[in-house]
């Protein structure tokens, strides 16, 4: 272990030195990497089509490419799925990541070998290094790494060439030999289909591994880490892996569930590190200790690009490169990435909260909002007033869902849906608490609930353990990336996960 650990020290100072400089010319670092993806990509059909050839600056790429979205790219993704290569990219594209979010129809988006090594590994890499500069006494190397992740299977038009998967999956099964060293559980587990199955191979054979880092989805690894301790008849975690030091979590705020893990790990000298990563690419590492910003990865093959989130819905929106941008400022995310998707339009919204160097936070989806009646909420909102409606109350919050409720004369209102771990001693409490916060959060929200004239008090539901389990599992989402939406603009969701809460209690 003495020489792997001066391998990697030194690994990791050379990496540093290069985030260094990216942190150093942000603008300079941007603009080589703009420049260099429509050169690799100019001979192929996309490049061809919007002239890339001719692109020498950043004023050319925005009048030569318009914007795109999954629609506008999908008959050249579903070609590539096919069989055809030099599309969009002009290396050939065999792995299809298939989105994992919470809209009903899937996504795949293309995972070439650059985007695989220059992106997700590097993201991967760059997380551990991170954490070990910014904790010098680490003992990571000495244990596994439990990665929580998807399966794959070959794609579905035929083509034996061509695989689909979840982006983890594709990670884990193209993961070098010596990765596979730091890495648990076996692949045959790891990368198993069937969620139910796979949690207790998992929870059987990771509770006898000496396990120093966890990774993954916080949601699907607290239904992990539950089985584990139940297996192990233990109370805590910090019993069965006393060497646990970091757990790398992303896919959703952590918010709502960190209470969860410091109970369950008991154990205050665990860190936790938030990832902004995506079946699109890896784009931002939490760097700092005492701060939860992320740190935007300049270097990763993926150029940058800001639309206001006022202007998402024009037809010719204004559209800023990362030296134009401002702090405090909502915006929706566009992405031009080594596999191919350009001027995409990733469907985040984030706030900078620095721009020397560029961190930022995530504030929600441009899809996942409430905005009927001019409140303006987003999923930093809820997630912020369920945090202090939990602290002020002792309760834990397993999972929650909100829409709107429309009233025909009257005022309208929000319905919650939540499951509770630990309900509040005071419900009622509880439910002022989070309208409060929603209030000191949102100024949008706090003028539309003035005297009950536009938004009522909140309607809160209490939902019986396991609802959400029981819902993603009748709509084939158990485990992997799958996670549950937070906010809805209209009633749907939440009228799905009703119907199947009534038919489970209507056959109890």
């Amino acid at each position: 272990m003495p020489i792997l650990n001066s391998i990697a020290s030194w690994l990791m100072k050379k990496r540093m030195h290069q985030i260094d400089l990216f942190i150093k010319y942000p603008y300079e670092v941007q603009n080589e990497w703009m420049l260099n993806l429509v050169k690799d990509a100019k001979d192929t059909e996309f490049g061809k089509n919007n002239n890339f050839s001719q692109i020498k600056n950043y004023n050319q790429f925005k009048k030569n490419i318009p914007i795109q979205d999954y629609e506008s790219l999908k008959p050249f993704i579903e070609r590539t799925r096919r069989g055809e290569q030099n599309l969009l990219w002009h290396s050939d594209v065999k792995w299809f990541a298939k989105s994992s979010g919470t809209t009903d129809k899937s996504k795949f988006i293309p995972v070439s070998n650059e985007s695989l090594n220059g992106c997700h590994y590097n993201g991967g890499r760059d997380m551990v290094t991170l954490h070990c500069v910014n904790n010098p006494e680490t003992l990571l190397f000495t244990g596994k790494n439990l990665a929580l992740g998807g399966s794959f299977k070959t794609d579905e038009f035929g083509n034996h060439n061509s695989f689909q998967g979840d982006v983890s999956a594709i990670i884990i099964q193209n993961l070098p030999k010596w990765a596979e060293f730091f890495r648990a559980p076996d692949v045959n587990i790891a990368l198993m289909n069937e969620w139910e199955n796979k949690l207790e191979k998992l929870a059987a054979s990771m509770m006898k591994e000496n396990v120093t880092s966890l990774a993954g989805v916080p949601s699907w690894m607290l239904v992990l880490l539950k089985k584990i301790m139940e297996l192990k008849n233990a109370k805590t975690i910090n019993e069965v892996w006393p060497n646990l030091e970091v757990y790398f979590h992303g896919g959703v705020s952590f918010a709502p569930y960190k209470e969860h893990f410091k109970q369950f790990f008991n154990n205050d000298k665990i860190n936790y590190i938030q990832l902004y990563s995506a079946s699109e690419g890896f784009f931002g590492i939490q760097d700092q200790v005492k701060s939860d910003d992320l740190l935007l990865m300049l270097d990763y093959g993926i150029f940058y690009e800001f639309i206001p989130i006022e202007d998402i819905t024009l037809q010719n929106p204004r559209i800023y490169n990362l030296s134009e941008i401002s702090k405090g400022i909502n915006y929706a995310i566009v992405i031009s990435t080594n596999a191919g998707l350009w001027r995409y339009q990733l469907g985040d919204t984030v706030q900078f909260t620095s721009t020397n160097p560029y961190r930022l936070i995530i504030t929600g989806r441009t899809k996942h909002f409430i905005n009927v009646f001019g409140e303006e909420l987003m999923v930093h909102n809820t997630d912020q007033a369920i945090s202090l409606a939990c602290e002020k109350t002792g309760a834990l919050v397993s999972e929650y869902t909100l829409a709107p409720v429309y009233m025909a004369i009257d005022s309208g209102a929000h319905e919650w849906l939540i499951e509770f771990e630990k309900e509040p001693e005071n419900f009622d409490y509880f439910v002022y608490v989070l309208d409060s916060g929603l209030k000191q959060l949102n100024s949008d929200y706090e003028a539309k609930r003035y005297n009950d004239y536009v938004l009522k008090a909140p309607i809160v539901i209490n939902l019986p353990v396991g609802s959400f389990y029981k819902f993603l599992k009748s709509e084939n989402k158990l485990g992997g990336q799958f996670k549950v939406q937070r906010l809805s603009n209209n009633r749907n969701f939440v009228e799905r996960i009703k119907k199947i809460i009534h038919q489970s209690q209507t056959i109890v």
